[in-house]
């Protein structure tokens, strides 16, 4: 599946729905750190948005294949998606479990970055198995608007926190790294979009290509998406 020296993100979310600002991150992080391929991983169900309306996942699949379609190194994966968590019997979509399962079908030196904004890294420490889930993958942590990188330490769980003036260093040289631990920082990539924006536009008869790709845009007019407050769902169809 890989080469001994390729290098693979996951960028898992919702993607409810992909838009410009998770494309951006996915290129910057490409560019500086050589990344060889990016996979993005829709949730099938997540443990911090269970009580949240969610679009059904094979429209959030479609619209991510419509947005990366012709760029090389960004790929969809179904590694979350509702038959996964079916068979393995989990309820949501747990992260560690996600790396354990890619872990199988890589080559043995493959390097496994975990690709995420300040906003969910932030709540790194109360993931399912973090520690172990930090010391195996290495992290790019991108920023976002109200959530400055300079938390990275103190979202950290406590035993995997080196000393406040040694990492103060390394994060100014834009990185924190130990032996048990690899976070990479991402500054400077976040856009002035979120699907709250998108469901505004939505509803209010806004044009939607300066916050989606335009086939993604077609996609949410033609199946009549995020038109009504509580997301209620037809079903999927091409544009």
């Amino acid at each position: 599946m890989s080469s001994p020296s390729s290098s693979i993100a996951l960028y898992g979310g919702s993607f409810d729905p992909v838009h410009r600002g998770h494309l951006r991150v996915a290129r910057a992080a490409v560019e500086k750190f050589a990344l060889d391929r990016v996979a993005f991983v829709p949730a099938g169900a997540q443990p911090f948005k269970s009580r949240q309306a969610v679009t059904a996942y094979e429209h959030r699949f479609a619209m991510l294949e419509l947005a990366l379609a012709g760029e090389a190194r960004f790929t969809v994966s179904r590694l979350e998606s509702p038959e996964a968590l079916r068979e393995s019997g989990a309820a949501a979509s747990y992260t560690i479990d996600t790396v354990r399962r890619l872990r199988t079908t890589l080559t043995p030196g493959t390097r496994l970055f975990l690709l995420l904004g300040m906003d969910a890294f932030q709540l790194i420490a109360k993931w399912r198995y973090a520690v172990e889930l930090l010391r195996s993958t290495e992290c790019i942590v991108a920023s976002r608007p109200g959530f400055p990188l300079t938390g990275v330490l103190e979202a950290l769980p406590a035993e995997l926190r080196p000393a406040r003036g040694e990492a103060e260093n390394m994060l100014q040289r834009g990185e924190l790294r130990t032996t048990e631990v690899a976070i990479h920082l991402l500054p400077g990539v976040h856009e002035d979009v979120s699907a709250t924006a998108i469901r505004q536009a939505v509803r209010s008869g806004l044009g939607l290509d300066e916050l989606v790709p335009a086939p993604v845009a077609e996609y949410i007019l033609a199946n009549h998406l995020y038109a009504e407050p509580d997301d209620v769902l037809p079903t999927p169809a091409r544009p």
